[in-house]
């Protein structure tokens, strides 16, 4: 790496640089040669958005810990699925057959789908299928494989003897009904299969065994090791971080005190605690929590019909650490936003580069942006043509880039078929033109006089002035407001984008059209 490289990275103020700066400076990294990230997966249900954030997010310090060290990393997809099933999810067939299967193993379960060799394992290859869709580089690991081919017996053996410090850290969290019954190892029955929350009778640790009353009351002894236990999930983490030389692992906020309290058990273990941070929760539209169980959310697959994969990672990139709101009005300024960082791109100085979201989003490697045409833009345009219909669309942005095609700007065409999608789905329902005040109606007078006197050859910047100057010369409180009786009187919206770029794609005599019809309206 040259050393002008070098320094250009260690200086960058972008948080996954950061987060990259606290890897480096972790004992033990540079001595054994890599860096081993983790995220975790609860395959319960299905993955979802905030699975998709946590990985992103990890990769994105991963790359610039790679770029900035030479160091290489390893990224552990890890599925918890030797969990037992608490609830039956909302979203799957044969919801009576799974009920039978409460407290199972999640690898133990008949798949409802019919596909796989479990529920479990349907969940995995889901997990797997989506993020190979947006070209993660992980390894994925399986708690199932890791406690029954023995990758966890030497820390599940250094849980038994450590069993009462663990039980001191863990039981002053507890409530005492909890705490009466609680016990870092979770049986699994050998007579019913079951994942057991029950209390351990006695902790032999020169065998290397448990006793526990199993559910029909009989004493039994139980080794932990192999698969014949599971770890409570703090516990769990914990042992893992341990096991493995985690070095990286972020978290929701909600699992501050759970860090925590894993960290000192890690720690019991004779491990380090990963480094990583707490990221702020996704807010609905009412700035509630998101909840899976409630499904107040925004899914993957719902994004991604209305935006490509890019602005979910842009969404996901920036400020993680603030609250957020997760809902379908979020999606048309991710995209622009996008776009924007991509078109900057080219023109910043290597040092400028490397803080753009565009460059973290693409690993370092950001495609050439295409026609600068916004999103919001195609907005505009679909909500004045009403139609579902891409060819129209392209009909207007070939007038306005004689260069562009879906051939050549692929990346455009799948724009405008979102936009369609999202008109459709949000906006024209919502519609309603506003008759024009008597104010607005001589501004809108005076703007058709402007536009009447041009040739069209004018350029966007030109368009955009006249805007301005005559909403200058009419009583407005503001240039806003201006804009805002254009967005109404002319779109049926409270909002668009620049009427310069508007009127430059609509074309000029449609826009003189728009202005007639508004100024006709009663």
């Amino acid at each position: 790496m040259k050393k002008f490289e070098s320094n250009i990275y260690e200086n960058a103020k972008s948080w996954p640089f950061e987060e990259a700066r606290k890897l480096l400076s972790r004992k033990g990294v540079k001595e054994k040669g890599y860096a081993l990230l983790e995220t975790g997966y609860g395959p319960s249900g299905l993955p979802h958005i905030g699975t998709f954030g946590e990985v992103a997010r990890t990769t994105y310090v991963r790359h610039a810990f790679e770029r900035m060290t030479g160091i290489k990393t390893k990224l552990y997809a890890f599925s918890d699925d030797r969990d037992g099933l608490r609830k039956v999810p909302d979203n799957i067939p044969n919801r009576e057959m799974l009920a039978k299967y409460i407290g199972f193993p999640l690898t133990e379960i008949p798949d409802p789908f019919g596909s796989h060799e479990s529920f479990g394992h349907h969940n995995n290859n889901k997990l797997m299928e989506f993020l190979d869709s947006f070209g993660f580089e992980y390894e994925f690991r399986s708690a199932t494989d890791c406690y029954k081919k023995g990758l966890l017996n030497d820390i599940l053996l250094k849980v038994l003897s450590r069993h009462e410090e663990i039980l001191e850290v863990m039981l002053a969290s507890l409530r005492e009904e909890r705490a009466a019954t609680y016990s870092p190892f979770l049986p699994i029955s050998p007579k019913t299969g079951r994942v057991l929350q029950v209390k351990i009778e006695e902790y032999r640790v020169n065998d290397g065994t448990i006793i526990f009353k199993d559910e029909d009351g009989a004493l039994t002894e139980l080794p932990v090791i192999d698969g014949n236990c599971k770890l409570q999930w703090k516990v769990d983490w914990a042992a893992r971080w341990a096991a493995f030389g985690v070095d990286y692992e972020m978290a929701g906020k909600d699992l501050i005190d759970s860090v925590k309290l894993s960290s000192k058990i890690c720690e019991i273990l004779g491990g380090t605690p990963p480094d990583g941070f707490n990221y702020e929760l996704f807010l609905d539209e009412e700035g509630k929590k998101i909840s899976k169980s409630k499904g107040n959310g925004l899914g993957v697959d719902e994004w991604l019909r209305y935006a490509p994969p890019e602005s979910l990672s842009n969404f996901m990139f920036a400020s993680p650490k603030s609250a957020k709101k997760l809902y379908f009005d979020v999606i048309p300024r991710q995209i622009d936003d996008y776009t924007s960082h991509l078109r900057n791109f080219e023109n910043q100085e290597p040092d400028k580069q490397i803080n753009n979201p565009a460059w973290h989003i693409h690993g370092g490697n950001p495609p050439k942006p295409e026609a600068e045409i916004s999103f919001s833009l195609l907005l505009n345009l679909v909500n004045v043509c009403n139609t579902d219909d891409k060819d129209i669309l392209w009909g207007f942005i070939k007038k306005y880039r004689s260069d562009a095609s879906p051939e050549t700007m692929p990346f455009l065409d799948a724009l405008a078929q979102y936009a369609i999608n999202y008109y459709r789905d949000f906006i024209k329902s919502k519609k309603r033109y506003a008759s024009p005040t008597n104010l607005e109606k001589e501004a809108l007078e005076d703007l058709l006089s402007e536009l009447n006197n041009l040739n069209g050859s004018e350029k966007v910047d030109e368009l955009q002035s006249i805007v301005f100057e005559v909403g200058k010369r009419h009583n407005f409180p503001d240039l806003k407001t201006w804009f805002g009786s254009l967005y109404r009187c002319l779109l049926g919206q409270d909002d668009g984008q620049r009427k310069g770029s508007f009127i430059m794609l609509y074309g000029l005599d449609n826009t003189k059209k728009l202005i007639e019809e508004a100024l006709e309206r009663k």
